[in-house]
């Protein structure tokens, strides 16, 4: 049975968003497209009796956001196929455990107006942080999200978690048939205490230290049938800055994770944080697993 893709949606806007996002997704990559509802009516109400003829309004509601969504995917993409549920589960409950089985999981940002690149819904950054599979936050600006800059920006951070967002950006990539840009950023320590203070070699060793670890993960990623175009960049600065920077014209930002010990969710750092919340377009958190 081929895995599918599975979005969230609640009926808000930012669900709307991520339906539209999801669905053309399925389309490039041609996998199904699971639309996901979660109920807790369903639960505690949906097995009671009822005395009156009279739908419950819950019901109805959950009914319409179904209905419409699937009838809004098939509508933009009537080659994709489409199949809508609702779930008697909490909505983080829900998609982490459809999270278990597939290709990733889709969901949108609460944000509204001015205001909005503060706000990310809790339950995008629950199942961000413990899902099973890379999840897609969409949120940003119009043009990023509609995918009208040909880019895809991916953080390079620490090898192994480097190495699987790579692989994932390229992947994505190679559907759109757009560049991918490889980002890894640099510091000079106030006080150094390895071998390169010895030297007193400066700013430029962190700078060529920084591009070492940028090619050795490209290195191992990206393989000789890739026809993606990979662009390096190497920035001074903080990584949630660099990143933020780099992510302003793109269609995505990947960011890799590592999965914690106790196996119960990621390790979400500040860049992924920082992105999540602030990114002017959809950031997909890619776990090493």
């Amino acid at each position: 049975m081929e895995h599918p893709l599975v979005v969230g949606v609640d009926g808000s806007d930012g669900s709307l968003a991520a339906l539209d996002w999801a669905a053309e997704e399925a389309a490039r990559c041609r996998i199904p497209l699971r639309v996901v509802h979660a109920s807790l009516w369903e639960r505690y109400e949906g097995a009671v009796p009822s005395f009156t003829a009279e739908r419950p309004a819950e019901e109805v509601t959950a009914q319409h956001i179904v209905v419409s969504s699937e009838q809004r995917a098939r509508r933009l993409f009537p080659d994709v196929q489409v199949h809508a549920v609702t779930v008697p589960y909490d909505a983080v409950e829900a998609l982490l455990e459809e999270s278990h089985s597939a290709v990733a999981v889709v969901t949108g940002c609460s944000g509204r107006g001015a205001v909005k690149e503060f706000l990310l819904g809790s339950v995008s950054l629950a199942v961000a942080g413990r899902a099973w599979c890379p999840v897609v936050v969409v949120r940003g600006e119009e043009r990023n999200i509609k995918g009208m800059s040909r880019r895809i920006v991916v953080g390079v951070g620490e090898a192994d978690e480097a190495v699987t967002a790579v692989r994932f950006a390229l992947r994505e990539a190679g559907t759109r048939g757009c560049e991918v840009e490889a980002v890894r950023a640099w510091r000079s320590p106030q006080q150094p205490t390895d071998v390169l203070s010895v030297l007193d070699a400066g700013p430029l060793a962190y700078e060529e230290q920084a591009r070492a670890v940028l090619d050795d993960v490209l290195e191992e990623a990206v393989t000789e049938r890739s026809k993606v175009s990979v662009v390096r960049t190497v920035v001074e600065g903080s990584a949630h800055r660099a990143l933020l920077g780099q992510a302003g014209d793109a269609d995505l930002l990947v960011l890799g994770a590592t999965r914690r010990q106790d196996g119960l969710g990621l390790h979400l750092g500040r860049v992924s944080h920082t992105a999540l919340h602030r990114a002017a377009c959809p950031v997909a958190v890619v776990p090493h697993q």
